[in-house]
């Protein structure tokens, strides 16, 4: 006959509080982190939970907190170093206050935000330029599960909070700088969505309080869209001198197609983006672009999710716009 008992059996509360010499209830108080636990007992069971290798189920203190300790946070594009920044900036916050962020992919996923929901997420952060199918699950929810949007400002996002980089600020702070250097063809190739219309109409205001007519053509925020409009801005005779790009990204685009027609950046097309991604700091791009801040939105964005969360004294949604600042390098100069 075997003499094998089999595998032993994990360590439970039950051993760690005998471990301890103190109540199963005990134990629980040190797992939620109370103040009501002296130090000497929470030293005692963290050194039984040490000595026996325990380790708290997830499911279980789910169950007993009702409370999933996640974040949805959908994006809309996974290719844009833009989202890289704003979550540098949100993660270390949600960390901070025992969240871990689960990514959701918004641009292939439909029913991302439905899908989170389901998960029991504690809460949701959009980042960027929402879906139409994100924003009607959104609104759906209504206020089941707290939203922060952050990064972009949509008028039927009246149930969520937003932190947001002010768009229309850093357009006039671009425009501006171009203007001051004597710049008056100026083209701006418009982004997508909200954020594109507030940055379009922050140019156009600049322009028309310069006396100057401005040029506007529709856009996005991608490489491939920023070459080829700047190829036909460019490839005529009454070219621009200058060219704001709708981001970084869409900037980049720009400076490749006057590179292929034998232009030189800035002696006769300056350029600026949005955003001053990692592509900007580029030495050998070294791209004047609006400084939006992103971690600082990121941030914020998941301070004011934490802060919901808390439950403290929710009030109506807000919304929190983010001072740009314009970073001034290479790709901008004095008109010809």
């Amino acid at each position: 006959m075997s003499t094998d008992a089999g595998p032993a059996r994990p360590p439970t509360i039950r051993t760690v509080a005998a471990r301890a010499g103190v109540s199963k209830s005990l134990v629980s108080l040190v797992l939620q982190n109370s103040p009501r636990v002296s130090e000497q007992r929470r030293a005692a069971v963290l050194a039984a939970m040490a000595e026996l290798g325990y380790r708290p189920d997830p499911a279980a203190r789910s169950l007993a907190e009702r409370r999933t300790r996640t974040v949805g946070v959908v994006l809309d594009d996974l290719t844009n170093p833009w989202y890289v920044d704003l979550l540098a900036g949100l993660r270390p916050v949600l960390h901070d206050h025992g969240l871990r962020p689960l990514l959701a992919d918004g641009a292939t996923e439909p029913d991302a935000v439905a899908a989170l929901a389901d998960l029991r997420v504690d809460g949701i952060v959009v980042v960027g330029t929402p879906a139409d199918s994100s924003i009607e699950q959104v609104v759906g929810l209504g206020d089941a599960v707290p939203v922060v949007v952050a990064g972009t400002r949509e008028s039927r996002l009246t149930v969520a909070d937003v932190v947001a980089n002010d768009d229309d600020a850093g357009a006039r702070l671009a425009t501006a700088h171009l203007l001051e250097h004597g710049h008056r063809r100026i083209a701006h190739i418009v982004g997508e969505g909200e954020v594109g219309r507030l940055r379009r109409d922050g140019h156009i205001a600049t322009m028309r309080a310069a006396g100057v007519t401005e040029h506007c053509v529709d856009g996005d925020w991608t490489e491939a869209t920023g070459h080829r409009l700047a190829r036909e801005l460019l490839d005529r005779d009454d070219r621009p001198t200058a060219i704001l790009a709708a981001n970084d990204l869409c900037a980049v685009g720009v400076l490749a197609a006057a590179d292929e027609l034998g232009l030189a950046v800035p002696g006769e097309v300056s350029v600026v983006g949005y955003d001053d991604t990692v592509f900007a700091r580029l030495p050998r791009l070294s791209l004047t672009s609006v400084d939006s801040h992103i971690a600082e939105v990121g941030q914020a964005a998941g301070e004011a999710l934490a802060a919901r969360l808390a439950g403290d004294d929710p009030g109506a949604p807000t919304t929190r716009l983010i001072t740009p600042a314009l970073v001034v390098r290479g790709s901008t100069g004095p008109a010809r």
